[in-house]
């Protein structure tokens, strides 16, 4: 296969991470890892960074993967790896919108998120609510991706400012029109 085999999906929290990393695995054939499911054990408990810095290392140092997310702690290695960081710069209103619906959505059908773990009313008003996660990290999230995006001795990077230029580029990928 030629083009990128170790994908690097990054934004902010909302912005369709994991939907895009996975199209990406399906189309590419590539195998995902939802950073979710590293981080979170049962009961929202969450694994000590030094761990989760040891489970990223080991996937990437595989040839193949996608990763849909990088946080402090280990963002580092994924993006020494990466041969491609694929960034959701999305406005704060888009992603904003789509991380309330989504989580609403959650909080109707009990939907799990990993590991058993679900959204709940209690978690979605506490202080550590996704959705106060998203309005304190979106500054940073989008500078970090756009320095990236400058940096010649990292990763290339695509940052797609809209769904339609995010859709246009899926288009052109090898595998023919997206059906996703």
């Amino acid at each position: 296969m030629s083009g990128p085999t170790r994908i690097l999906v990054y934004g902010v929290y909302g912005a369709g991470k994991s939907t895009l990393a996975a199209r990406l695995a399906e189309r590419l054939g590539l195998p995902w890892y939802p950073v979710d499911d590293l981080l979170w054990e049962p009961g929202w408990v969450e694994v000590p960074v030094d761990r989760q810095r040891s489970r990223i290392e080991e996937i990437c140092r595989r040839d193949r993967w996608i990763i849909d997310g990088a946080y402090h702690g280990w963002r580092d290695v994924p993006l020494a790896r990466a041969d491609l960081v694929v960034g959701l710069d999305f406005s704060r209103w888009r992603s904003f919108g789509r991380l309330l619906r989504r989580t609403v959505g959650r909080l109707v059908t009990g939907e799990e998120i990993c590991n058993g773990n679900r959204e709940s009313l209690r978690s979605v008003l506490s202080r550590d609510s996704i959705l106060l996660w998203h309005v304190t990290a979106f500054g940073r999230a989008r500078r970090r991706m756009r320095a990236w995006q400058c940096d010649p001795s990292g990763p290339p990077v695509l940052l797609f400012r809209s769904p339609a230029a995010l859709d246009r580029w899926l288009a052109d990928l090898p595998g023919g029109a997206d059906q996703g």
